[in-house]
């Protein structure tokens, strides 16, 4: 008997039914985090031009919006806020001050949405007046000094309500800074999902769009990765587990399948993964042209993340993907 008839992989392929029972990688809408833009004022539903279908939302309407987005079964967002120029310093002081508009609203939407899992960002950039993620002295982002703001914010949120704070800095040190902080505090439940192996890539710029927090001068490049390096990454997340990550992500996604897969193999915690702005912005221009389906184009970048060993994935796609989900 030839090898042709004894193996036929196609037999597996023959329908639907045994497609689907032989299915490797499964994608469920619970794997989903949403990220979502926040602003001052009421009544303010915000396109980002460059995010078609995604908007920053003034608190009323932001909580309008979660139900339908907790309706479907999305159970876990992650906030970030817009804030104007006129609230922003070099200190980023505006982040932990108890009255700002970004920690009532974790409040209120833990208020009223007690079993949604909200997830927050730390960061200097929303409220930094150079637009760095870090405190800027003479052209220079100062790591050290910039733990001591990032752990104000850190507790703060916390304190509002965040059930996972996401260090998006890339701060050497600031996972364990933060770590101490919380369990002195009594912190202890909260949650640190640490962006691990976060990249200097060009796929933020709509993101950039949505909070107005583009650096004021140069990059990101002596604080954020080089896309070309693989072991760094391993580096990055092995001290982060080591300072107390209860979860590593790797940013961006697409174009960093195989970092995921580097670090799905090497640790024994969740791996996340954000499927970013840029990553976005394309499938979407693309489907609006008439160039790709947009359904299926969508579908196939989750599915990839999610075999390339992300248990969860923060996507902008979450609630069209959940549409789509729920109706198998």
């Amino acid at each position: 008997m030839s090898d042709l008839n004894r193996r036929r992989p196609r037999r597996n392929r023959k329908s639907g039914a045994i497609r689907d029972l032989v299915q490797e990688t499964n994608l469920q809408v619970s794997d989903f985090i949403f990220p979502m833009f926040v602003q001052e004022g009421s009544q303010q539903r915000v396109e980002v031009k460059s995010m078609p279908g995604i908007y920053r939302f003034s608190l009323d309407t932001l909580l309008e919006e979660l139900k339908e987005v907790t309706d479907l079964g999305i159970r876990a967002i992650d906030l970030f806020p817009n804030y104007p120029e006129s609230k922003k310093d070099r200190h980023a002081s505006e982040s932990y001050k108890e009255d700002t508009f970004y920690l009532k609203a974790i409040t209120a939407i833990k208020e009223q949405f007690p079993d949604l899992t909200i997830m927050t960002d730390i960061a200097m950039d929303p409220y930094s007046s150079d637009g760095h993620d870090g405190l800027v002295e003479n052209g220079v982002i100062l790591n050290d000094a910039t733990l001591e703001i990032l752990g104000k914010m850190a507790l703060a949120q916390a304190k509002a309500g965040a059930d996972i704070l996401g260090p998006s800095d890339m701060m050497d040190g600031r996972v364990g800074y933060i770590r101490d902080l919380l369990d002195e505090a009594g912190q202890t439940d909260v949650s640190i999902m640490s962006y691990s192996a976060k990249y200097a890539s060009a796929f933020y710029g709509p993101f950039r769009d949505a909070l107005e927090s583009a650096p004021k001068f140069g990059d990101k490049k002596t604080y954020q990765m080089n896309p070309a390096n693989i072991q760094e990454a391993l580096l990055e997340a092995q001290l982060d587990f080591e300072e107390g990550a209860d979860m590593l992500m790797v940013k961006p996604a697409l174009a960093y399948l195989d970092i995921i897969k580097l670090l799905d193999q090497n640790f024994n915690i969740p791996i996340a993964a954000y499927n970013v702005s840029g990553e976005y912005a394309m499938v979407m221009a693309a489907a609006q042209n008439g160039w790709l389906d947009r359904d299926r184009t969508m579908m196939e970048v989750l599915m990839s993340i999610r075999r390339a060993g992300a248990k969860c994935i923060l996507t902008y796609f979450a609630k069209d993907a959940a549409k789509i989900l729920n109706e198998k």
